[in-house]
C-alpha cells in the first residue's frame, strides 16, 4: 500500500514504471468513463485497424519507423484513402447493377429513342416469362423480341404516342446510360480503385513501422493513464492511495526506490483470500505450455500451477490423436521453417510445434503408422516390429484393440493424477482436516485402480487383494461419509457423502470413456491416410507408356493433396480434443478453477 502526495503523483508513477516490478491494483474510479482515456482508446482502435489493413498490403521491404509526432497525419491520410475506396466501391456496385440490367438489351444510343418519341412513336421495354409471351402482341403493338435468357423474354413495343394498352408483362426499368457508357464508367472506377490500393501498398512500405511505433507509444500512455486514474483520493484529495503486488525477488529493489522518494508505504505478505496476481515459474519445456493454462485461467492463491502436468499429457494426447510418425516429421520441419520467419514473440509457438512433432514421431512409430502405411506390413527387422503397439489383446474372455485399451489406461492414469493433485492441494492450502474427503476418494479410486491392476497382473494373491479392497473401502468411506466436513453433524456429512458418491459414480465412468477419443481420432487419421495411398496406387496400377507418366503425376498429386489435407484436419482435432480432456476431465477432477489474476507489472515497454 502506498500514499503519495497528489502533486508528486505523476512523477512517482513514472519512477514506479521505470523499475517495472509492481502489479498495480485499481482502487479509484479507474479509467472507465474518463473521456480522455476513452478518446485514447478510440484512437488506439483506429491505429489497430490501420496497421492490420496495411500489414495485409505490405509486400516489399518496410522502411524503419520515422517521427511518430506526424502519425496523426499518416492516420488521416490512411482514413481518407479508405473512405475513397469505400465510396468508389459503392459507385461500382451501382454501375454493375445497371450493367446487369442493360446487358439483355444490348448496347444502343438513347438519343435514337428520343428522336422516335419526337416523331410520334413510343418505345416501351417489357420482360415476361417465355410461356407468357403472346405472339399477337407483335401484330397489335409491334412487339419485337430482343433477348431470351433463363426462361425470361425481353421485348419492346413500338406504338403511336398516347396509345394506352396493358400487357401481362413487367415494365423494365432501364438506366439512363448505354451499355458502352456504363462499361467505360466501370473501367474508370476500377482504375481509380487500383490506384488507391497502390497508394495503400506504398503507404504500408513507407509508414507501417511508424504507425506501429505510434500505436505502441499510445498504448504506453493509456496504461499510464489507467494506473494514474486507478488511485484512490483520500484526505481531501491531497493524498492518493495505491495498492499493488510485487514478487519477493523484487522486494528489495522496490523498497530502495520507495525510500528514495519519501512516500509512505506498508508492505505485507499475501494472505489467503487476497487474490494476489500469479507469476508462473516453469522450466524451458513446461513454459511452452503456459499458453494453454492461460487459455483456461491462471491459478489462484489456493491452486497449484497445472502447467507441469498439462505439458507432458497434452503432448502425449496430441501425438496419440495424430498417430502417424510421418506427420510428426512434417510438423518438425514446418516448425523449423516458420521459426525463421516469425517474430520473436511467436517463435516460442514454433518451439511448441517442434516439440509436438517430436512426440508425434515417437508415438506414431510406436503405434506403427508412417504416412498412412502400417509399419507391421513393411520389411522392418523383427526386433523393431516387436516395439510396435498394435493388434488385439485378450481380456476377460473378449478381444479388444490394444490401442483402445491403452487410451483408456492413459485416461485412468490422468484422472488418478488429477485426484492426487486435488488431495495434496487441499492439504497444503486448507489443512489435512479439510481434505479428508478428497483423500477418501483418492484412496477408493486410485487405491482401487492400483490394487486392481496388481491383482489382474497376478502380482499379489487374490486373498490379499480382497482384504486390501475391504480395508480401502472402509477407510475411504470414513473420509467420504463421516469426516468430510468438520463444521456439520454426522447426518449432514452422510448426506453430502451420498451426493458426492452419485456425482463420482456418474462422472468418473464418463470421464474415463472420454479418452477413447484418443484412439478413435488416431484410427480415423490412419485410415484416411491409407485411403489416399490406395487411391494413388489405383492411378498407376496397370499403366504403361505415356499413361504411366500421367499416372505417376496423378499419384503425386493425390499423395500430396491427400496427406496435406489429412495433416491439417488431424492437427485441428489433435489440438481441440486434448484441450478438452485437459480443461474438463483433468481440471474437474483436480479441483482447478483457474480464477487467478495474471501478474502484469506496470513497466516501460
Amino acid at each position: 500500500m502506498l500514499l503519495v502526495y497528489h502533486k508528486e503523483y505523476s512523477a512517482f508513477l513514472q519512477r514506479l514504471r521505470d523499475i517495472g516490478v509492481v502489479h498495480v491494483v485499481e482502487r479509484g474510479k479507474g479509467a472507465l468513463g474518463d473521456s480522455g482515456v476513452e478518446r485514447q482508446l478510440a484512437l488506439a482502435g483506429c491505429y489497430t485497424r490501420a496497421i492490420k489493413r496495411l500489414e495485409s498490403m505490405a509486400s516489399g521491404t518496410l522502411l524503419p519507423a520515422g517521427d511518430t509526432t506526424a502519425s496523426s497525419e499518416l492516420l488521416e491520410r490512411y482514413e481518407n484513402i479508405i473512405a475513397n475506396i469505400e465510396q468508389e466501391r459503392t459507385v461500382l456496385q451501382v454501375i454493375e447493377k445497371d450493367i446487369a440490367a442493360m446487358e439483355p438489351w444490348g448496347d444502343f444510343d438513347f438519343s435514337l429513342i428520343g428522336k422516335l418519341e419526337k416523331a410520334g412513336y413510343a418505345i416501351d421495354f417489357f420482360v415476361t416469362g417465355t410461356k407468357a409471351y403472346d405472339k399477337e402482341w407483335e401484330t397489335k403493338y409491334n412487339a419485337i423480341v430482343v433477348a431470351e435468357n433463363a426462361a425470361r423474354l425481353y421485348f419492346v413495343t413500338v406504338t403511336h404516342a398516347g396509345t394506352k394498352f396493358e400487357l401481362d408483362a413487367e415494365n423494365a426499368k432501364l438506366p439512363t446510360a448505354s451499355l458502352s457508357v456504363l462499361n467505360n464508367e466501370k473501367e474508370n472506377v476500377e482504375r481509380r480503385l487500383e490506384e488507391y490500393h497502390k497508394e495503400l501498398a506504398r503507404m504500408a512500405e513507407e509508414c507501417l513501422n511508424t504507425l506501429r511505433a505510434a500505436h505502441e507509444t499510445l498504448m504506453h500512455e493509456i496504461e499510464f493513464s489507467k494506473v494514474a486514474l486507478g488511485g484512490e483520493k483520500v484526505s481531501g484529495d491531497k493524498l492518493i492511495l495505491l495498492e499493488g503486488w510485487v514478487p519477493e525477488d523484487n522486494l528489495s529493489e522496490l523498497k530502495s526506490m520507495l525510500d528514495s522518494t519519501g512516500a509512505f508505504y506498508e508492505l505485507r505478505d499475501a494472505q489467503r483470500g487476497d487474490n494476489a496476481p500469479v507469476k508462473l515459474r516453469n522450466n524451458a519445456f513446461t513454459r511452452m505450455y503456459e499458453v494453454l493454462t492461460k487459455m483456461y485461467g491462471m491459478p489462484s492463491g489456493t491452486d497449484f500451477d497445472p502447467t507441469p502436468i498439462v505439458a507432458p499429457f497434452f503432448s502425449l494426447f496430441f501425438a496419440f490423436c495424430m498417430g502417424d510418425a510421418g506427420y510428426g516429421l512434417v510438423l518438425i520441419l514446418l516448425g523449423f521453417l516458420l521459426k525463421r520467419k516469425m517474430k520473436d514473440e511467436l517463435r516460442g509457438m514454433m518451439n511448441l510445434v517442434i516439440t509436438l512433432g517430436i512426440f508425434t514421431t515417437v508415438i506414431g512409430a510406436l503405434l506403427g503408422t508412417f504416412f498412412g502405411i502400417s509399419l507391421l506390413g513393411t520389411g522392418l527387422p523383427e526386433e523393431f516390429k516387436k516395439f510396435i503397439f498394435a493388434g488385439n489383446i485378450e481380456l476377460f474372455g473378449s478381444t479388444y484393440d490394444k490401442q483402445m485399451i491403452l487410451a483408456l489406461a492413459i485416461g485412468v492414469v490422468h484422472i488418478s493424477i488429477a485426484m492426487t493433485v486435488k488431495a495434496i492441494n487441499n492439504t497444503v492450502f486448507f489443512g489435512f482436516k479439510e481434505s479428508l474427503s478428497a483423500w477418501g476418494w483418492w484412496l477408493v479410486v486410485v487405491g482401487g485402480v492400483v490394487m486392481g491392476t496388481l491383482s489382474l497382473l497376478s502380482v499379489i494373491p487374490a486373498e490379499v487383494s480382497k482384504l486390501a479392497f475391504i480395508i480401502i473401502g472402509i477407510v475411504g468411506a470414513i473420509g467420504i461419509y463421516i469426516l468430510n466436513t468438520w463444521r456439520w453433524n454426522i447426518f449432514a456429512n452422510i448426506g453430502v457423502g451420498i451426493w458426492d458418491t452419485y456425482n463420482m459414480a456418474s462422472g468418473l465412468l464418463g470421464d474415463v470413456l472420454s479418452y477413447i477419443r484418443l484412439f478413435a481420432l488416431g484410427l480415423a487419421g490412419g485410415m484416411l491416410g491409407q485411403t489416399f495411398n490406395s487411391l494413388a496406387m489405383m492411378v498407376v496400377d496397370g499403366q504403361e507408356g505415356i499413361g504411366a507418366v500421367f499416372g505417376w503425376i496423378g499419384f503425386g498429386l493425390i499423395i500430396i493433396f491427400g496427406h496435406v489435407l489429412n495433416i491439417a484436419m488431424s492437427c485441428l482435432s489433435a489440438f481441440v480434443h486434448p484441450l478438452r480432456l485437459t480443461f474438463v476431465e483433468y481440471f474437474k477432477n483436480a479441483g482447478y478453477d483457474g480464477k487467478g489474476v495474471e501478474y502484469k507489472p506496470f513497466k516501460n515497454k
